[in-house]
């Protein structure tokens, strides 16, 4: 939207949390390319080679902050972590609905993105990554957060530094350190970020 009277991203975000509903439809097709290049990033991580899979994890993602209620957002740095965590919950689910479907699991509730996140072999993975981050923020969340920006919200070490309010070095060793910790941690396989 290059309008020069469209708002600002930080007052969209303040209006679509005071209740605005119009107001996360002009806040989503203001990041609209941001979001799907995050996307994207993180997809050809998952599953390289299929063109929709960005955009339909940015669908997905408009849908669930379109059912979103009680958010309240100050910045730009803020939407964008929540997008990450958001991102993260999406591939999460589908990944485990997927293993669920194989072991002949009861059917789960699908949403439309389901059958564009199709990563044979990776599913385990995706999940193993997730249960490891959660131990991983119940003993120190921050780590826990910059490799959630960094892994499934595919920023950039700056661009995780900026929305957590710390320094690049510090995300830099934070991230050293969690990829040799999930190392440790998961399958032999090898499932750590790199």
């Amino acid at each position: 939207m290059d309008e020069p009277s469209s708002p600002p991203l930080t007052q969209l975000l303040q209006a679509w949390s005071a209740g605005d509903d119009k107001a996360l439809e002009r806040l989503v097709s203001l990041v609209y390319g941001e979001l799907r290049q995050l996307a994207q990033h993180r997809m050809l991580l998952e599953n390289p080679g299929v063109s929709l899979q960005p955009t339909a994890l940015v669908n997905e993602l408009y849908l669930r902050l379109a059912d979103s209620q009680g958010l309240s957002f100050h910045n730009r740095s803020q939407f964008f972590a929540l997008a990450a965590q958001m991102m993260r919950r999406i591939l999460v689910d589908a990944a485990r609905a997927r293993t669920a479907l194989k072991r002949g699991g009861p059917a789960q509730r699908s949403s439309f993105v389901g059958g564009y996140f199709a990563a044979p072999g990776r599913d385990r993975q995706v999940i193993a990554l997730d249960d490891a981050l959660q131990a991983l923020a119940r003993e120190d969340s921050r780590k826990a957060q910059a490799i959630e920006l960094r892994f499934f919200g595919g920023l950039s070490m700056v661009e995780a530094a900026e929305v957590m309010g710390i320094s690049v070095q510090t995300v830099r060793r934070d991230w050293n350190f969690v990829r040799v910790w999930l190392a440790r941690t998961m399958e032999p396989a090898g499932s750590a970020p790199e």
